[in-house]
């Protein structure tokens, strides 16, 4: 009998499969760790033939002698072929700070970056920039991009380059050969070629959720750390072309454990003032909650991300080449040389140190990457060459990281210190007259498609998770995630992109909801057929298909309408059970649904608007929607329905009707809201629809500047009201009441007051928009209380933190007010509040897609919903933001949900800030609605085979904690991210530190084992270790201050003198600690030589401390790798 860990190697050298899955490569094996591998691989086949019998592979089968020979032939011709490679392995690794080219002392270091910026998406779909086909619309081929770079880098070991995109990488990575992908990783670890930012795109930071942004990180990292090791862990955030920047995104970097972040774009008065000050470099405290974890050293690039004026060497420039033999009449390296120089001794008078990073690439640059780095290798010649004549500037090829870490030996060796930014980037203007803030809502529908993505894979994971699906099933999953990864790019949610790359950005996520539904349906048939595992009933219950109907925005579902009896099954993805109205459209009749205890529910039907009706594209014959309440969804978890057609409506007496928890008092001449009631207080409000028109101009000056899908500029100071008069129609119901209003032929709205929420809804529906001759029309809708707001108001921060905004203000320079309404607009992902510091009044707003607000006057609330644009504004889409849908223009429908009342003394359990953050998760991550048919089983009969209530976890978490993220990762190994969801001053109560123990939290499986990781769940949070820069103000200096924010204080530890210590050791915190590989991901990403697993160390990398409690502190999110054990039989609560 032989150890596990002796038989898992033969299973793996011998590429045998278990139950469908294979065990896989060590992420941070190098081809060195490989011969070693083999060697002992050997060592111990010798045994196993002089024993000549083995487990083979956790199984009873065994083998004979002749087998043991093929199997020792196969690994003898696997060692020669390994040993016979040559080897880049861990003694020969020089990545990350110890790669850096030596820098001169009492000189000017100039670090020329070399990097191309490739967009996942713009002018172009995804595919068609990475294979460089449609060059009428841009030449651009990212494959190019990779080849050629690799080429160039193998000439010249100086030489160096970064890449950002790991979308367009793990695509490339994909399609070469083991010779390539050897002389990349090649690269990779003698530091010539860095990988930073790492997220699957480089994302937006003002319409995105942190939850999304988190996910594409994650899974970009994995990737990396899958594919290239420790050396593929990058440290620098670079996020150069982002049109503004969040608060919340420096939190999360600092988090993932990165040392610094680079921007590209600020606004330019903000630019100009920091220029003029040397302070363009800076530690970003980036979250009020998480004291020092969440601080990070930030410098603003000096020319966004371009290279300098005429030095753009590349096939798509135009500018001279460097010709440096003086034969020739056009020799000219003097001037060349003098013009760079001037140019860096200008950058030098802008920035604290002596070093200075100049960034040499732009869009899809390097497709012949030869030309550039043949004239930046004799830049750097002849400009270094003047040292001898007493020039103090010397050029070096370098990465943000080598750069960095000369700015912070400098910085340690000279006591320099940087100032603090508390604030974010918003909003950001490139002119007087182009403030970008347009894009906070331009093509609202793709927004909230990505939004409902989100929903969907956070279902989607834990389904997976809950029932440990196989191999098959991962896959599905993965196109789900990369999906979501794409659109997170800053020219994909924020509808910057053509119409076309639009389109195909719809068709990439419609996909990924394809195939996650095939593993969501899959996962909810194992729990729901009793069972399902144990094979014991003769006649078991047919598979269930699951449909979802994801056009219920238009009251639109083909299963519900041609069904008479079906099941509705509701998944409840939060930690706590939520109450969730259940919406279906149908065509007619009456229907009865009964809940798993045979309860007949109260059901209410609604006639769908004949302004739904006609909305273009629809092609449903639902006349209304039938409404119940699924009250008490457990969470993780679910209940089941039985829906059937009734001759005659069917009420339980025993129900009794619930009070609403709302008042909506309506003015009798004008139909318009003029009072609300909630939590205890009468509050006067209006709601007025109205829109701007947008300026039209050449953008040939900043003064003609057009409103277009980045930029928004009405032509006026004023917004036009859409109509003084509203007609209304009241339905009023034992569930919900509901007042459909139509303002005119393009814009009509219901608002709904439901009997147990404390909150207004208000749906509307705008489009198709008029078209004018000249101006474009942007759609907004205000909020008018009598609120003294004293200028200030309150929005989001991804999704996360509030920040407080002050009209025609901002926190770090004296504004020039050029552009009254667009300065005033800034990103509302979730929230909008306003608030009475006198009459302790709050009134918020929270939304279902990312959208741009404002609060123009005292009392009041602003948010555009929609932008039909004639013009373009000249910052590169090329064409006007005027979708068509159907023949027709864009018709929009969506969700705002008011909830009011006193902020500071509530007496109710929860304050207002907390009840706002729990509606705000609800409406994030929505209960699934799953219709699947009856098979003709009555109620009783479908009850006895199949399981109607289901709960993943053994009790509701506290209510201040989300499980942020459960999803499978590798082998028995899941991700676990647990989350502290309130600020420190939401609420006395549920505010404060929270414990929780990990064992005691799932029903599904069992933790067997677990251990912490940073955010990226990339690398163990003990092994993680940061920079530190000494800031102007003590108080909020980076050094730690004793703040303790779990295990890890991200930014409380220096590295050390020594090189060796500016790598941030640490094992693969995903690999290392597993036991065995389980998930074949059914692709090929990594070199065929690098085939050794990992030891069966488990226990020394994945462990319970003694106790298995954890404490989660304010707004603090918590990353585990778990070891886990499904538990059989637990299928129902």
């Amino acid at each position: 009998m032989f150890t596990i860990a002796l038989t898992r190697k033969v299973c793996y050298a011998t590429g045998h499969r278990r139950s469908g899955q294979m065990y896989k490569n060590n992420p941070n094996s190098s081809i060195s760790s490989a011969k070693t591998f083999t060697l002992e691989l050997l060592r111990d086949l010798q045994v196993i033939i002089l024993r000549k019998r083995f487990y083979y592979c956790h199984t009873s089968h065994t083998f004979n002698e002749m087998t043991a020979v093929a199997i020792t032939a196969a690994v003898l011709f696997l060692t020669a072929y390994v040993v016979s490679l040559p080897i880049y392995g861990e003694d020969n690794e020089t990545c990350g700070y110890k790669s850096c080219h030596p820098i001169k002392e009492g000189l000017i270091n100039v670090h020329i970056v070399a990097h191309t910026h490739d967009d996942v998406g713009w002018l172009k779909t995804v595919d068609q920039y990475y294979f460089g086909s449609k060059s009428d619309i841009q030449k651009a081929g990212v494959q190019y991009i990779l080849d050629s770079v690799l080429a160039s880098l193998k000439q010249d070991k100086s030489r160096r380059f970064i890449y950002v995109e790991t979308a367009f990488l793990w695509k490339w990575w994909r399609q070469q050969h083991d010779t390539v992908k050897h002389q990349f990783l090649r690269l990779i670890r003698n530091g010539q070629l860095e990988l930073i930012g790492g997220a699957w795109s480089m994302n937006d930071e003002a319409t995105t959720h942190y939850q999304s942004i988190i996910d594409q990180f994650t899974w970009g990292l994995r990737k990396l750390n899958d594919t290239f090791g420790d050396c593929g862990r990058p440290k620098i955030g670079w996020q150069i072309d982002p049109f503004g920047h969040s608060r919340e995104m420096a939190s999360i970097l600092a988090q993932l454990g990165y040392d610094a972040l680079f921007l590209g774009r600020i606004d330019y008065q903000d630019k100009e003032f920091r220029f003029d000050s040397k302070t363009p470099e800076m530690v970003w405290r980036a979250s009020e909650n998480l004291g020092n974890s969440s601080n990070i050293f930030t410098s603003v690039l000096y020319n966004t991300y371009s290279p300098p004026p005429g030095f753009c060497f590349d096939v798509l420039c135009s500018d001279e080449p460097i010709i440096d033999d003086k034969r020739s009449p056009d020799y000219n390296v003097p001037k060349r040389v003098t013009d760079f120089l001037d140019y860096v001794k200008n950058m030098t008078k802008r920035y604290t140190s002596h070093n200075v990073l100049v960034t040499m690439g732009e869009d899809f640059t390097y497709q012949d990457a030869h030309m550039w780095f043949k004239n930046l290798d004799k830049l750097i010649h002849y400009a270094n060459q003047l040292q001898v004549n007493g020039s103090n500037y010397n050029l070096l090829y370098s990465t943000p990281s080598c750069y960095l870490k000369a700015v912070h030996d400098e910085a340690k060796k000279h006591n320099l210190k940087f100032p603090v930014k508390t604030d974010d980037f918003f909003p950001y203007a490139s002119d007087p007259h182009s403030y970008w803030t347009g894009y906070f809502t331009s093509k609202p529908t793709i927004k909230r498609f990505e939004r409902l993505g989100n929903n969907f894979l956070q279902v989607c994971k834990q389904l997976y998770a809950l029932t440990d699906l196989g191999p098959e099933d991962w896959a599905d999953l993965n196109v789900m995630r990369e999906a979501m990864g794409v659109l997170q790019h800053h020219d994909a949610v924020t509808g910057t992109e053509k119409d076309h790359v639009a389109h195909d950005y719809a068709r990439i996520l419609s996909k990924g909801f394809d195939e996650c539904h095939f593993t969501s349906a899959t996962a909810l048939g194992k729990i729901v057929t009793k069972n399902s595992s144990i094979r014991r009933d003769p006649n078991p219950a047919p598979a269930i298909p699951f449909e979802s109907c994801l056009l219920t925005n238009m009251s639109q579902c083909a299963f519900s309408e041609n069904n008479e009896q079906f099941i509705v099954t509701v998944y409840n993805p939060l930690s706590r059970p939520v109450t969730h109205y259940v919406r279906l459209p149908v065509t007619d009749g009456y229907f009865k649904v009964t809940d798993s205890k045979g309860t007949n529910l109260q059901v209410q039907a609604i006639p769908v608007p004949n302004t739904i009706v006609n909305i273009p594209g629809r092609f449903s014959k639902a006349t209304q929607e039938i409404i119940f309440m699924a009250e008490s969804l457990p969470p993780l978890g679910f209940k089941s329905f039985y829906v059937q057609k009734t001759p005659t409506l069917i009420k339980d007496p025993k129900q009794a009707k619930v009070q609403e928890s709302a008042e909506v008092k309506f003015n009798q001449d004008t139909g318009l809201i003029s009072e609300i009631y909630m939590n205890g207080r009468k509050i006067p409000l209006q709601q007025a629809f109205m829109f701007y028109r947008g300026a039209v101009g050449d953008n040939k000056a900043p003064t003609n500047r057009s409103s277009g899908a980045y930029i928004f500029r009405p032509n006026g100071t004023e917004a036009v009201l859409v109509s003084e008069k509203v007609t209304n129609k009241v339905f009023k119901g034992d569930l919900i009441t509901e007042i459909h209003q139509v303002f005119n032929d393009w814009l009509s709205q219901i608002v709904r007051i439901y009997n147990l929420e404390s909150l207004i809804e208000f749906d509307w529906l705008i489009g198709p928009i008029p078209k004018e001759k000249v101006n474009g029309i942007e759609v907004i809708t205000k909020y008018i209380t009598n609120l003294k707001s004293e200028s200030t108001f309150y929005t989001d921060s991804n999704g996360r933190e509030m920040l407080k905004r002050v009209r025609n203000f901002r926190p770090t320079w004296n504004l020039n007010l050029t552009e009254k309404i667009a300065s005033n607009y800034y990103p509302v992902t979730s929230k909008i509040l306003i608030r009475d510091p006198h009459e302790d009044l709050e009134v918020a707003i929270l939304n279902d897609r990312a959208q741009g607000g404002t609060s123009l006057k005292d009392g009041e609330i602003e948010l555009m919903l929609h932008r039909n644009c004639l013009n373009d504004d000249a910052f590169g889409v090329g064409e006007p933001l005027d979708e068509v849908a159907f023949g027709k223009r864009l018709v929009v429908r969506g969700s705002h949900y008011l909830v009011a009342g006193p902020y500071a003394n509530n007496s109710a359990k929860k304050s207002l800030a907390a009840q706002e953050r729990d509606l705000a998760q609800r409406k994030l991550l929505q209960a699934w609605t799953f219709l699947s048919p009856t098979n003709g089983s009555t109620f009783e009969q479908y009850k006895t085979k199949h399981v109607m209530e289901y709960s993943g976890l053994k009790k509701p978490l506290p209510d201040n904690v989300h499980i942020l993220t459960l999803e499978p990762w590798i082998g028995p190994n899941y991700l676990l991210r647990l989350e502290h969801y309130l600020e420190k001053t939401d609420d006395p109560i549920l505010s404060k530190p929270v414990t929780i123990d990990l064992k005691e939290i799932f029903a599904a499986f069992d933790i067997i084992s677990y251990r912490e990781t940073t955010l990226g769940a990339n690398q163990w949070l003990d092994q993680n270790q940061r920079f530190v820069f000494n800031a102007t103000d003590k108080i909020l200096s980076m050094i730690d201050d004793g703040d303790d924010f779990g295990t890890g204080n991200y930014g409380s530890s220096e590295a050390d003198d020594d090189d060796d210590n500016y790598l941030v050791k640490s094992k693969s915190a995903w690999t290392r600690g597993a036991k065995y590989w389980r998930r074949n991901q059914l692709e090929t990403n990594r070199i065929n030589a690098n085939t050794h697993v990992a030891h069966p160390v488990l226990e020394h990398d994945l462990h319970f401390a003694e106790n298995s409690s954890i404490t989660l502190n304010p707004m603090q999110i918590r990353t585990f790798i778990i070891d886990i054990k499904m538990v059989k039989g637990k299928n129902h609560t």
